[in-house]
């Protein structure tokens, strides 16, 4: 029997996997990866997201947010139609539900230019998360501290969530930690020889982290340089377990509850 392992973060939904998916979702199954959480990145990948979530609704849990990268001038317009989306449109999705708020944030890798608009954004979804009582999914590109600094008065009121694609520092990971009811998602990076993150991972308790691919982006090798696919979550534990020197078993037990617990299952 295959090890229950959860993508926590995919975006499956894109055009990336129009021709395959079923074939994706099979291959995911035979590793034992049987639920994905998506998170969508602005109003044109809502319906795709839906969609995917009403072909596999006991596998896809569909989460709604606006990018950091898609924070433009009309920002505020489109959370607003979000926002309504989230008050009377869930319909769209199984169990008239979502299961986070994300994926938001911050990122200063690609443009700076709306950096203000992202924080006043960012802190928009997270009254959105607490309001509602889920998790916030947090894009952190080249931002850490920001995004720190801004969710450690929410944390305080209860927020949970997560930092998506986490690649920092021990110090950061503890800045993580001690925000209580926050997890670290980890990755395809962590098999990239000289990205670092590995001797990091090492020293956060397993009980903070949750596995994510990010498909189709970051994949992981021996597939890197193709498209990533949520069936590789299977290595992505695989290589945490070596990491930790743990089996298997112990990582999915761990980082599943941990996403259940997260989301809410």
């Amino acid at each position: 029997m295959q090890p229950k392992l959860i993508d926590t973060h995919s975006h499956l939904y894109l055009d990336h996997f129009k021709d395959d998916i079923t074939n994706v979702m099979q291959r995911c199954l035979e590793n034992g990866v049987e639920q994905f959480f998506l998170p969508n990145i602005d109003l044109a990948s809502v319906p795709p997201l839906a969609q995917l979530c009403q072909q596999f609704p006991k596998q896809c849990f569909p989460m709604l947010g606006l990018h950091p990268c898609d924070v433009k001038v009309d920002y505020q317009r489109v959370l607003e139609e979000i926002k309504q989306m989230i008050d009377t449109k869930l319909s769209i999705f199984p169990e008239n539900k979502i299961y986070a708020i994300g994926e938001c944030g911050l990122d200063y890798f690609w443009d700076k230019t709306f950096v203000a608009e992202q924080k006043t954004a960012l802190n928009i979804q997270a009254e959105w998360a607490l309001a509602l009582k889920l998790p916030i999914v947090l894009h952190t590109r080249n931002s850490f501290y920001d995004t720190f600094v801004a969710m450690k008065p929410y944390a305080k009121q209860g927020l949970t969530g997560v930092f998506h694609c986490f690649t920092g520092s021990w110090e950061e990971a503890q800045q993580v930690i001690s925000l209580e009811n926050f997890y670290m998602g980890i990755g395809g990076v962590l098999t990239y020889k000289n990205a670092g993150i590995a001797d990091v991972v090492k020293q956060i308790p397993l009980e903070k982290l949750v596995l994510e691919t990010d498909s189709p982006y970051l994949t992981p090798v021996p597939f890197r340089g193709k498209r990533n696919e949520s069936s590789y979550t299977r290595i992505i534990a695989e290589k945490l377990a070596e990491i930790k020197e743990i089996s298997l078993e112990e990582v999915a037990a761990v980082t599943t509850a941990n996403a259940m617990r997260l989301f809410g299952l």
